[in-house]
């Protein structure tokens, strides 16, 4: 009777055997399981670096306040004192932006806008940070509408533009969300299909073992075999390709993104063992569906 090593190396060549048998298959279903990891790969690195940044956002949100051009020194430093007592605003969470400080930061952030301007047009500014970035929305409604100040043009409230920017990450998660549900599903179709022609192929072949005394899980064992096979090869290759994106791709993306430290995405090397853990899960659900249905031993 051959050892438990024995046995373990015979199960691997018979699997190899039928992979290599049913090659046009077997590609299909493994090229399948790397689009889907990669797909699933890019949506959570996207997913946890969209979090990361909404969290960034959301503790950078500020109300802005323009005071209007004929406006006092005077007036502006009696507003200021007035907003200290707002229940919303964060205690030292006022900060005053002269037009010329403004003008200065808009020439490092937009030097061609800056360029041949014949006056500064920008007004004095307060910017105001919130007491929790929940209550950003409270903090607007307590100085627009009839709490307005006389001396006050316009107060630009931050969170209206973050909103917009969020609907659009969400939509984009979406869409990788229902676009990896699509390629896990094919991903486990293939392989199961992989399973059954491997199976019908090599009926007669079982029979005979199963008349010579094997065991159930000595047939089963080569097609569990493939299909974690398959589901590993595929999620090896999706994590080569999100190497090479992440070597020569990511750096001419990074610095159009946030540059802030605190925005990050989820760790590759955790990214990488999730992606192979869902491809041997693939292969694993893809082989043993198939099973319990086309092999009845």
């Amino acid at each position: 009777m051959p050892s438990v090593t024995g046995r373990g190396k015979l199960l691997l060549s018979e699997a190899w055997w039928s992979l290599g048998a049913n090659l046009a298959t077997t590609i299909a279903a493994t090229m399948t399981v790397l689009i889907g990891m990669f797909l699933l790969g890019l949506f959570i690195a996207l997913g946890t670096w969209t979090v990361s940044w909404s969290n960034h956002v959301k503790r950078e949100l500020v109300v802005k306040v323009d005071f209007r051009r004929d406006a006092t020194r005077a007036q502006e430093s009696d507003y200021a004192r007035q907003l200290q007592s707002n229940p919303y605003v964060k205690g030292g969470g006022i900060h005053y932006v002269s037009k010329e400080v403004g003008l200065r930061q808009m020439e490092k952030q937009y030097p061609g806008l800056a360029q041949g301007l014949a006056e500064n047009p920008l007004p004095d500014r307060l910017e105001l940070t919130p007491n929790t970035p929940e209550n950003v929305d409270k903090l607007y409604a307590s100085i627009t509408g009839t709490h307005k100040s006389a001396s006050v043009h316009s107060v630009i409230d931050g969170k209206r533009t973050s909103h917009r920017i969020l609907q659009v990450a969400h939509a984009i998660e979406i869409v990788f969300v229902l676009a990896t549900l699509v390629l896990v599903a094919s991903s486990i179709l293939l392989i199961s299909n992989t399973i059954r022609l491997s199976i019908f192929s090599r009926r007669r072949e079982i029979e005979v073992m199963k008349l010579v005394g094997a065991t159930n899980w000595f047939v089963r064992g080569p097609f569990m075999l493939e299909g974690l096979i398959c589901g590993m090869l595929g999620s090896v290759l999706a994590v080569l390709l999100l190497v090479l994106g992440k070597t020569f791709a990511l750096p001419a993306i990074v610095p159009k993104l946030s540059g802030d430290p605190d925005v990050h995405a989820l760790a590759f090397p955790v990214l990488a063992l999730v992606l192979l853990a869902t491809g041997l899960g693939l292969g694993a659900v893809g082989s043993g569906l198939t099973i319990r249905r086309f092999l009845k031993v």
